[in-house]
């Protein structure tokens, strides 16, 4: 069981989830940074001192506090946005792949494919020129 484990563990796509899921929280940390110690304060330098998390409303005695939802949807279009402009760059940095040599053509008269070595339609048994 323990050499079961092993292998799976050092499966190439496991190791990459588990990269993938410690630079996702290093890069939720930044966010979090970004939108706490930049974004809220400008917000409340706008607002007379209140910040986005700082927004509530009092239903029935009870502080609602959708300026934390608020901040949250805010932390996740950005990291939203910035995964975004990364795969669009991986994808702009990969080299399209070759199309594989075409192994059928068309025939000029039936319009069937055939395969590209034929020199008569099987189908209509037309001369092809080479």
């Amino acid at each position: 069981m323990l050499k079961e484990f092993k292998e799976f563990a050092m499966r190439g796509n496991v190791v990459d989830l588990a990269i993938g899921v410690v630079l996702g929280g290093a890069f939720g940390a930044i966010i979090t940074g970004l939108v706490e110690g930049i974004i809220n304060p400008i917000i409340g330098a706008l607002t007379a001192g209140i910040t986005i998390d700082e927004l509530s409303a009092n239903i029935a005695g009870v502080d609602m506090k959708y300026g934390m939802v608020l901040s949250a949807i805010l932390k996740f279009i950005i990291i939203a946005f910035v995964i975004f402009l990364v795969v669009k760059a991986i994808n702009k940095a990969k080299k399209p792949e070759a199309e594989p040599d075409p192994t059928t053509k068309v025939c000029p008269f039936c319009k069937t494919d055939i395969p590209i070595e034929a020199t008569r339609c099987p189908n209509c048994t037309s001369e092809l020129k080479a």
